[in-house]
């Protein structure tokens, strides 16, 4: 199915030369939002919007519950600075059109990607579940529960994961872990959200670096 990219700047789901970019065309039916802006257009079968962390109603606005439009969200999961993953969640609103969803479920399934959809709220399926767990084990490794390597063995050969939370995290990228974390404890105020001392301590070297 056709889609055609409107770029407000670099986008994260979609580096430069990402295949999904230079696959677009210029006019399509679906219009696809990269780099932090939006422009409603009812014409459209769909309007895709990038998202961080925020709602998509920051975009759209938003009505006593009743909100819901052609324009979604979308994030393709990325772990900080790495390569972006295979996933993309696709945010909808409560009385979103349902031909725009399944416009942009084609478009991205076309694309190679795998969909998962959710709610409109604050921060993004993986993030919410990910972040905490990644904090713990910063916090482990400050009260010496274990070595980094260790944290890391015991979650790679006890859980089956692919690699470990403080490997994972410090791949990522700290500030970047940090900044994610901060919005979603701002927004929840939910303990587990609050950067480790460890990411406080990356983004203020990364402040008195700039």
């Amino acid at each position: 199915m056709d889609y055609a990219i409107i770029s407000h700047g670099p986008s994260r789901s979609f580096p430069d030369g990402d295949d999904f970019l230079t696959n677009a065309v210029r006019e399509a039916s679906i219009t696809v939002h990269v780099g932090g802006g939006a422009e409603a257009d009812t014409a459209k079968t769909a309007v895709l919007v990038e998202l961080t962390t925020e709602c998509l109603g920051v975009y759209t606005g938003e009505d006593a519950g009743k909100e819901g439009s052609n324009m979604l969200g979308f994030a393709r999961y990325r772990n900080g600075d790495d390569p972006p993953s295979n996933l993309i969640e696709l945010v909808r609103q409560p009385n979103s059109d349902e031909a725009a969803l399944d416009a942009a479920r084609a478009v991205f399934e076309g694309a190679g990607f795998q969909v998962a959809i959710s709610a409109d709220q604050q921060g993004r399926i993986i993030d919410r579940l990910v972040r905490p767990k990644y904090n713990d084990a910063l916090r482990f490794l400050d009260e010496g529960l274990a070595a980094a390597a260790d944290i890391d063995l015991t979650c790679r050969l006890g859980l089956g994961y692919a690699d470990g939370p403080i490997e994972r995290v410090e791949r990522g990228g700290l500030v970047h872990h940090y900044e994610v974390s901060q919005r979603l404890f701002e927004t929840y105020g939910t303990p587990g959200y609050a950067p480790a001392r460890r990411a406080q301590v990356a983004k203020q070297r990364a402040d008195n670096n700039e």
